[in-house]
């Protein structure tokens, strides 16, 4: 049976069928109502029950029917004469007629308290005598009985459900948990295993259950391992708190935590350990970075060496990670290259040849790293494009992958790279990547502490033996600390100066403004710079250049003021010298160009403030340069500064002089009432300059032209002025030198005709604006004709021709005669070639080189002789003229030039001879072919007898020199007898020909030299 719900019914009809009992029927003690509640009955007279009093309650005031007090008082009741009891006489009336003869209560206990009562009703009084009053006494008891063992068996069962679903639960907790789970045996096998054990430890069921757990546990742990397991066996303990270190499959190391329990028999046997195996390795992971950092930043704070560090640093990472190689690679100070730094178990080959690598894109993992900033991983280096260049190092080595981690300084810096190589491809999880990231951060800290120990080292050093003086102040400006060079600046010590105000280093040159406004400055900007005059503790004032700096605390208030400063003595010195140099002269110590111009401005705005006039002259001395060429630049330089000092010997102390350069000065005369105060002035110069200069015993006659020009009358601007200025200055040179000259309109026309010439001159060449004309040379002895000389000319478009003596010097001045006279060259070379071909005379045709062209570094001599060659025309038809002054103190460039073309077969002329300041020595150094005697000899030659005499005398010179004799100017036959009397050569001039254009000189030649 089930239970009571059958064994009831059972008993109730037993009772009726088998026993002759009219009615039966259990009720059960309810304690909530305290009522005996009937819940089965059989029999006739069952609706009794509906209407019976079956209170348990032993104070109720009614009255206890038998059933109630059969339970309460655990007795059978018996009443042999039911229907004269007092209880049955209060039915109702509709079960009235339902009366029995006698009745029985029985009670029936369940688990040693009152459950329920059996009651039963007979017909017949005094049927429950003691034999069935026994009899259903034994049945009440055999219903306990029965109560009971159903209670057991229902115990029974509910452990059995309760052991299964336990059961149930454990296996679900067993194969779903997070956690690993086993069971170990006590031969130390594994009798089973959860999924998330073998996924912990990388291996199937089946292999995990093939092995004992001694063979997965590290070498290091084994040992306490087996003791803690031996304890559980023999019964010392029973649980075991563990944390061991596993070996996963793939070789790396697991940090577990174990909780153990033995499950032993009911004799107490063991039988087996349940295991919990909890991975642990993210937080050992991080306990032992935790102690990598330690170890690392107190080695730092020991002022360990970086390379002690580094070392440090992978010894800690290589035993976190036992089975890499780390490598830490640093930057070099140019920020291109990788460095070894550390890499202990690299093999040295392989560090060696990565050492000096140049960091870029695809340049292996570190490289790469370095040049993006950012982390690389190369999971296989023998197949990533990183590694190309690489991989067969890379295999020496047995290398299977790299990862990279950029070590970045606290700005963003990158300062090298931290690596982890493995020899296997493999792929880093989280805890190596935070491994990686905070070895690179350790690196970092420690480089830049290095960093900035030798930094401060460095400055240290500075401090110490910089040439500039520092001095430390607190914020009050008391004196605490300085450097050597400052007492080496100063003569003051530390100990002469520790406590004081700086203000016991001022000089008394300055105000206490001066002072207020540098430390107003320094409160507003934290910083000053600039010049002030300090004394030295022996009292010497002395002026230096000072940087005042300010160092705040963490909350932004002035901590130290810092003053570095040095001694410019020299500087002040050198800044006076420079300053002298570039406003004075050197040469004569007036002012020169500069400041000329600042004062001339100067006192333009003053005489127009005031009303007043002002002079301004410009003062040329005449024919300086044959001093310098005749007697040397000593000489000349020597004479500049005593023409210097009779100018300013001429002029009052308001007045300036300056030379503007070479022989050119210039006066300023300020505050005049009319022009003829300037004049005298002037006059007086002419006069001063014009007397001579004895130099080392030798008498120079020096005279001077000046320009003259006043303010506001001419003009009232500085260019102007000068510009005026230098028009009559140049007008007192064309009009025979040695005089003044004022400025008029006439000569400021005259200077833009000049430059309009120039102008035009710039594009006459390519216009076609020059020609040749030409002279002819000839043998006075002869009368033939044997040379010509060819003379530019320039037929100008609007003003017609123009005399080469109005624009030669002009581009002379302005360079343009270098390719004027290339122009003249090939053009007389040209007109040469086609009369020697049309004549086969072999004539010479001369063209005259201005000195300006000769020395120009544009002159190709090689050009014209390749120019030569293309015409087919031999050298030696082709001679040049030169005057005598290129020839003194002539540069080795002109030597040069003058020996390539005695080289070539080019013959040289000095023209002009006898004009100039004339040094016969230079004849026998250089290779010169003819003389030309200037026609300002052969002008009067017939009349002065000096002239002849001098003539007479150069042409004997140049004969004994071997050299050829021409005769420039020869106008009348009486000249020409003269010339020839004297043994002159050749003969030039209009007694021959003029010059002609090359058309006449044409028909000239062929007139001449063919007759016929």
């Amino acid at each position: 049976m089930s239970g009571e719900e059958e064994l009831f019914p059972l008993v109730c009809r037993s009772a009726v069928d088998l026993a002759g009992i009219s009615m039966a029927w259990i009720g059960v003690c309810d304690p909530e109502s305290k009522r005996v509640v009937p819940v089965e009955s059989y029999g006739a007279g069952t609706d009794y029950l509906t209407d019976i009093n079956t209170s348990t309650q032993p104070t109720s005031p009614e009255h206890l029917d038998a059933s109630a007090a059969a339970c309460c008082n655990n007795n059978a009741v018996v009443n042999n004469d039911w229907a004269n009891n007092s209880g049955s006489a209060a039915l109702p009336d509709h079960i009235s007629d339902l009366r029995w003869g006698s009745s029985g209560s029985f009670p029936i206990r369940r688990d040693g308290k009152p459950f329920a009562v059996f009651s039963v009703y007979h017909c017949a009084k005094g049927f429950f005598d003691d034999e069935v009053t026994k009899l259903f006494n034994e049945l009440a008891r055999d219903l306990t009985f029965a109560l009971g063992n159903l209670d057991r068996e229902k115990q029974r069962q509910d452990a059995v459900e309760a052991l299964r679903l336990s059961e149930q639960h454990f296996r679900a907790y067993f194969e779903r948990t997070m956690f690993g789970m086993a069971t170990t045996s006590p031969g130390k096998g594994w009798i089973e295993v959860n999924q998330a054990l073998c996924d912990m430890l990388g291996y199937t069921q089946s292999e995990l259950l093939a092995s004992t757990w001694t063979d997965l546990v590290h070498p290091e742990d084994l040992k306490d391992g087996q003791i803690e397991y031996q304890q559980l066996i023999d019964g010392t303990v029973d649980e075991q708190s563990v944390e061991r270190r596993f070996i996963h499959k793939s070789g790396r190391f697991i940090d577990t935590h174990l909780a153990l329990r033995a499950v032993r028999n009911a004799d107490n046997g063991f039988v087996y350990v349940v295991a919990l195996i909890e991975d642990i390795s993210p937080r050992k992971m991080a306990e032992r970075r935790e102690l990598m950092r330690q170890e690392t930043l107190e080695q730092v704070a020991k002022g360990g060496s970086l390379d002690e560090t580094l070392s440090q640093v992978i010894a800690s990472a290589e035993s976190i990670l036992p089975n890499s190689m780390c490598s830490i690679l640093l930057m070099d100070e140019e920020g291109k290259h990788l460095l070894s730094g550390a890499a202990p178990s690299l093999p040295e080959f392989f560090s060696k040849t990565i050492s000096g690598v140049e960091i870029g894109m695809g340049v292996g993992s570190c490289g790469t790293a370095a040049f993006t900033g950012e982390r690389v991983v190369v999971e296989n280096v023998a197949s990533h494009p990183y590694w190309e260049n690489f991989k067969d190092l890379a295999a020496s080595a047995g290398l299977g992958a790299c990862w990279s981690e950029p070590i970045h300084s606290s700005s963003g810096k990158v300062l090298g790279t931290f690596a982890i190589y493995r020899k296997e491809p493999s792929a880093p999880d989280k805890q190596e990547i935070l491994l990686i990231e905070k070895a690179a951060n350790l690196v970092s800290i420690a480089i830049e502490r290095t960093h900035a120990e030798e930094e401060l080292h460095l400055a240290s050093s500075i401090y110490e033996n910089t040439a500039e003086a520092l001095l430390v102040t607190d914020a009050s400006n008391r004196i605490i600390a300085l450097n050597p060079a400052f007492t080496r600046i100063t003569g003051y010590t530390l100990e002469d100066l520790r406590g004081r105000d700086t203000s016991v280093l001022h000089s008394g040159r300055h105000s206490a403004d001066f002072y207020q406004a540098i430390w107003a400055d320094v409160a507003l900007k934290g910083f000053w710079q600039g010049e002030t005059w300090n004394r030295r503790k022996s009292g010497e004032a002395f002026p230096s250049w000072l940087t005042v700096s300010v160092i705040h605390n963490d909350k932004g208030d002035i901590l130290r003021h810092v003053i570095m400063g040095s001694d410019i003595t020299d500087k002040v010195r050198t800044d006076e010298l420079v300053w002298r140099q570039a406003n004075y002269d050197f040469l004569t110590g007036l002012p020169n160009r500069h400041m000329f111009q600042d004062r001339l401005d100067q006192e333009i705005r003053a005489s127009l403030n005031h009303g007043s006039m002002l002079a301004l002259l410009i003062i040329d001395l005449d024919h300086f340069k044959y001093v310098n060429d005749s007697l040397g630049h000593s000489i000349g330089d020597r004479l500049l500064v005593k023409a210097a000092s009779r100018i300013n010997g001429c002029v009052s102390d308001s007045d300036t002089v300056a030379r503007m350069g070479g022989d050119e000065f210039t006066v300023i005369l300020p505050r005049l009432t009319n022009t003829l105060e300037g004049e005298k002035v002037a006059e007086q110069i002419i006069s001063a300059l014009a007397e001579p200069y004895s130099i080392d015993g030798e008498s120079i006659y020096v005279q001077a032209s000046i320009g003259i020009t006043f303010c506001p009358n001419d003009a009232s601007d500085v260019d102007q002025l000068i510009s005026n200025a230098d028009q009559a200055m140049y007008a007192s040179k064309t009009s025979g030198r040695n005089r003044l000259s004022y400025f008029t309109q006439s000569l400021h026309d005259e200077a833009r005709k000049r430059l309009m010439l120039i102008n035009d001159m710039r594009s006459a060449v390519n216009n076609g604006q020059f020609e040749l004309h030409f002279q002819p040379i000839v043998n006075l002895t002869t009368g033939k004709v044997c040379n010509a000389e060819a003379l530019i000319r320039w037929n100008h478009p609007e003003h017609g021709m123009i005399s080469p003596a109005e624009f030669i010097p002009l581009a002379e001045e302005t360079g343009l005669i270098v390719g004027i006279g290339d122009w003249v060259f090939r053009e007389a070379a040209r007109q040469t070639k086609r009369w020697s071909d049309l004549l086969n005379t072999g004539m010479q045709v001369s063209v005259n080189m201005s000195p300006v062209q000769f020395q120009s570094s544009a002159l190709n001599i090689a050009d014209w002789l390749d120019h030569l060659k293309t015409l087919g025309l031999d050298p030696s038809y082709l001679s040049i003229e030169i005057t005598e002054g290129l020839l003194l103190n002539a540069s080795d460039g002109v030597k040069d030039k003058l020996l390539r073309f005695r080289d070539a077969g080019i013959q040289v002329a000095i023209d002009d001879f006898g004009v100039g300041y004339s040094a016969l020595s230079y004849l026998k150094r250089f290779d010169i072919d003819y003389l030309k005697i200037d026609q300002s000899f052969i002008h009067n030659i017939e009349t002065d007898q000096n002239d002849l005499v001098l003539s007479e005398a150069i042409a004997i010179m140049a004969h004994r020199l071997g050299l050829k004799v021409i005769a420039e100017g020869v106008e009348t036959e009486a000249q020409r007898q003269l010339l020839l009397e004297i043994g002159c050569d050749y003969g030039q001039g209009y007694l021959f020909s003029r010059p002609l254009s090359v058309t006449a000189f044409e028909d000239f030649l062929m007139k001449t030299l063919k007759p016929n």
